[in-house]
C-alpha cells in the first residue's frame, strides 16, 4: 500500500509537470509526517528525467528560513535536484510554456571543484571545495494547486523547484562575507524582496554543508561542477508575467530574471 501510495504521488506531480496542469496537495496519500516516502516519491521522478535524457548539474536547497520551517512543522531544511534544462542564461527571457504558477528568490549559488562525498565532513570541506560563488536568481514553480502546500507536498514536488538563472560574475569565497551580504531584488525600480545572507540558515554556507551531508548519506553525493543554490535570502515575491527582476547581492554583484509578456 505505502509503495503504491508514493507511485501515484510521483505519477500526479509528474503528469502535473509534464501536462502544466496543477494537482491538488497529495499529501493526504501518505502518512503524516513521512518525509522518507515525499522523497521517495521525489526520487522516482528523479530517475525518470534521468532515463529520458535530462542531465543532472546541481542541487537547491529549500526551508532556509526558520520561520518557513516552524510554519511547516520541521526543523531541517529540504532539497531537490537541478537538471541542465533548468537553468536559464542571465536576462533571457522565459518563456509561459516552461511554468505553471512561478515566484522568484534571490540566492547565493556555489560551484564545485571537488566532489564532497563523505557524510562526516566540516565547513573546512566544505571551502575547500567551492571554486565560486554567483549571486542567483531561483524561479520556484508547484505542480500543486494555487500553492497550497504542505511539507509533504513541497519535498516530492522536487522542493518546489522550477528554472534558475546565474549572473556571470564568480567570485572566490574569501572575498565574501556571506553571512552579512546585503540583498536587494527590484522589478520596474521597486523592491520587492529584501534580505541577507544570515536569513538563509545563519549561513548559506552552513546551508551547503547541511547538504553535502544530506546528499552522500542518501546516496547522490554533490560531485566536482555540481551547482548548489544555498536558499533564499529575503522572502518570495510573486511574478506577473512581463515582469523582469534584478537582485543585487553586496559583494556578487547580481543577475537578472526576465519573463515573457506573451
Amino acid at each position: 500500500m505505502t509503495e503504491a501510495a508514493v507511485v501515484k504521488v510521483a505519477d500526479l506531480l509528474f503528469d502535473a509537470g509534464r501536462l502544466g496542469s496543477p494537482c491538488a496537495p497529495i499529501r493526504d496519500l501518505l502518512p503524516e509526517g513521512a518525509l522518507d516516502l515525499a522523497y521517495a516519491a521525489q526520487e522516482i521522478n528523479t530517475r525518470r528525467g534521468l532515463e529520458k535524457g535530462r542531465r543532472l548539474v546541481g542541487r537547491k536547497i529549500g526551508l532556509t528560513s526558520l520561520a518557513v520551517q516552524k510554519q511547516l512543522g520541521v526543523d531541517q531544511p529540504d532539497y531537490g535536484m537541478l537538471f541542465d534544462d533548468m537553468a536559464v542564461p542571465d536576462g533571457w527571457e522565459i518563456s509561459r510554456k516552461q511554468l505553471i504558477q512561478p515566484k522568484v528568490e534571490a540566492e547565493v549559488a556555489f560551484v564545485l571543484d571537488r566532489d564532497l562525498d563523505q557524510e562526516r565532513l566540516t565547513m573546512t570541506d566544505v571551502l575547500r571545495a567551492v571554486a565560486f560563488a554567483l549571486p542567483a536568481i531561483e524561479v520556484v514553480d508547484s505542480r500543486i494547486a494555487d500553492w497550497k502546500i504542505g511539507i509533504l507536498d513541497t519535498i516530492a514536488d522536487n522542493a518546489s523547484s522550477g528554472l534558475y538563472v546565474l549572473g556571470a560574475t564568480p567570485k572566490k569565497l574569501e572575498a565574501l562575507d556571506l553571512r552579512g551580504a546585503g540583498m536587494v531584488m527590484e522589478s520596474a525600480g521597486e523592491p520587492v524582496s529584501v534580505g541577507a545572507g544570515a536569513a538563509c540558515l545563519g549561513d548559506p554556507l552552513t546551508a551547503m554543508l547541511w547538504l553535502a551531508k544530506t546528499m552522500a548519506r542518501v546516496g547522490r553525493p554533490l560531485k566536482a561542477g555540481d551547482t548548489v543554490l544555498s536558499g533564499a535570502l529575503g522572502p518570495m515575491a510573486a511574478v506577473k508575467w512581463g515582469d523582469v527582476f534584478e537582485a543585487r547581492i553586496e559583494g556578487l554583484g547580481s543577475v537578472r530574471a526576465a519573463f515573457a509578456k506573451e
